[in-house]
């Protein structure tokens, strides 16, 4: 049984527009980059190969080489993307699904930054936060989330490997959910409010789990079935050069199903998610049992305890300094 309405993500969605507009305008702009930069490959790669005789070849290690560069550069612009794009859309879910009003247009956009910059002051912060909550969930999914564990069916094993990929793919936004119980909650904060929830995600990781299975078909199914729609049209273009069909036509397709989902169906995944986290977990304290465990499995736990405690040692001297600036 789900923890999530699709009806009520569906509205929420729909009153965040602005926001969705938003992303798909950054991630239409990313993808045409990859378009751009892997066509400009294969065009030098296709010069060079005319001249030793196989422009094919030529075209195929210089579209791929394009390719990669695009991936490198949207790699630096990761902390940007998250800080600006996906902790503001955050900022306003939190507000609409606790039955705040927020602005519309425009201004929602610039109201929800603001938030996140009262919440976690600077890009860096942020971006150092979510690093750490990405990698206490890497490490915890990998030693508890098995299918085999949760659904104890004989011969299932080999059908669980491949499930347990995409399963723990779909739980890839969980950072983000954790970001919005920071937001939610107020926290001044942000290290020991992520801790507290990464353990109330422990405590309940088989809801979690059982709702990702279901998360996993819609998300998956959507985003190949973008593929599949995009992928014809691409084809026909890239077949006006028929030396390059076969491998950018597949590349290009790939980039716009990515945009796409990146744009729109990620974040219906992320709110799926949120729903889930408050549903479940609402009224729960953290188990200290659960703590001790994340503790012994994840590096990260600790350093989130560590940065907790520095960040209040901050505030507590910001604050002292402040009180002696006073005329």
């Amino acid at each position: 049984m789900k923890d999530f309405q699709v009806s009520s993500i569906i509205g929420l969605m729909r009153r965040t527009s602005p926001f969705l507009i938003f992303r798909f305008l950054i991630y239409f702009g990313i993808t045409l980059g990859y378009v751009l930069a892997t066509g400009a490959g294969a065009s030098v790669g296709y010069t060079a190969g005319a001249v030793f005789g196989d422009t094919g070849t030529g075209a195929t290690w210089g579209g791929f080489i394009g390719f990669g560069l695009a991936g490198a550069v949207m790699y630096f612009l990761r902390e940007y993307l998250l800080y600006m794009v996906k902790a503001g859309h955050i900022a306003v879910l939190v507000k609409l699904m606790d039955g705040s009003q927020i602005p519309d247009g425009r201004s929602q956009i610039g109201y929800a930054q603001g938030v996140v910059k009262e919440r976690f002051a600077e890009s860096n912060v942020l971006f150092g936060v979510d690093q750490l909550i990405k990698g206490v969930i890497k490490v915890f999914n990998r030693a508890f989330f098995t299918l085999a564990a949760v659904i104890p069916i004989p011969g299932i094993e080999g059908v669980a490997k491949l499930m347990n990929t995409f399963i723990r793919l779909s739980l890839t936004y969980l950072d983000e959910v954790i970001l919005a119980y920071n937001i939610r909650t107020r926290s001044d904060n942000p290290w020991a409010s992520s801790r507290t929830a990464l353990i109330l995600y422990a405590q309940n990781y088989k809801a979690f789990f059982l709702n990702a299975v279901i998360l996993t078909f819609i998300i998956w199914g959507l985003t190949l079935g973008v593929f599949l729609l995009i992928l014809a049209p691409i084809a026909g273009l890239v077949a006006l050069f028929p030396d390059l069909a076969g491998s950018f036509a597949l590349l290009i397709a790939l980039a716009f199903a990515w945009g796409v989902k990146q744009a729109v169906i990620e974040p219906f995944a992320m709110t799926a998610l949120m729903q889930v986290f408050f549903k479940i977990t609402q009224d729960q304290q953290p188990d200290p049992e659960w703590e001790q465990k994340l503790g012994a499995i994840s590096n990260q736990f600790g350093e989130l305890k560590s940065k907790a405690k520095e960040w209040g040692h901050s505030r507590q001297e910001q604050e002292v300094e402040g009180k002696n600036t006073v005329p």
